[in-house]
């Protein structure tokens, strides 16, 4: 764990979660992406597993996450997805500090890959601030306006 003034930066694997830390991390992905986004899809996707999962805390509290997988071979990109924000937490730039923290824990982890994610539309702009690159047409995934996007390694 790193600390900030405002938060503490978590990384760790599943299986090192306790069931307390794993069901908020759950509860507020549920809550945001099927409950708020009213998008009902199988948000335990199976693949939670294969993943870092980043949090930032603050106390007892869980601010914000993602997830983010490693390379799938040698010049493949990492993956960052499922990067989410407490409701009870916005308007605080967190969206901006999992983010950071994420492309951090990527370059630190996979410094010679590039960086995926697949951006809900009306965020490409917030990612391409990010340094992402849009790599793909728009496409629905759920049922919401996504795209491809990239930032290169290094």
């Amino acid at each position: 764990m790193t600390a900030s003034p405002k938060y503490t930066v978590d990384v760790r694997s599943l299986e090192e979660f306790s069931a307390v830390e794993l069901y908020a991390l759950l509860k507020m992905r549920v809550d945001v992406f099927v409950v708020e986004q009213n998008c009902p899809y199988p948000e335990l996707d199976g693949k939670d597993a294969d993943a870092l999962h980043l949090r930032l805390l603050q106390g007892g509290d869980l601010l914000a996450a993602s997830r983010i997988f490693p390379p799938a071979e040698e010049g493949a990109p990492a993956k960052i997805g499922r990067v989410v924000v407490s409701p009870d937490h916005r308007g605080k730039r967190l969206g901006e500090a999992v983010m950071r923290e994420a492309t951090a824990t990527c370059g630190q982890r996979y410094p010679r890959h590039p960086i995926y994610l697949s951006a809900q539309s009306h965020l490409a702009r917030f990612y391409g601030g990010m340094g992402f690159v849009a790599t793909s047409e728009e496409y629905l995934e759920d049922g919401i306006p996504h795209v491809d996007m990239v930032r290169p390694a290094g």
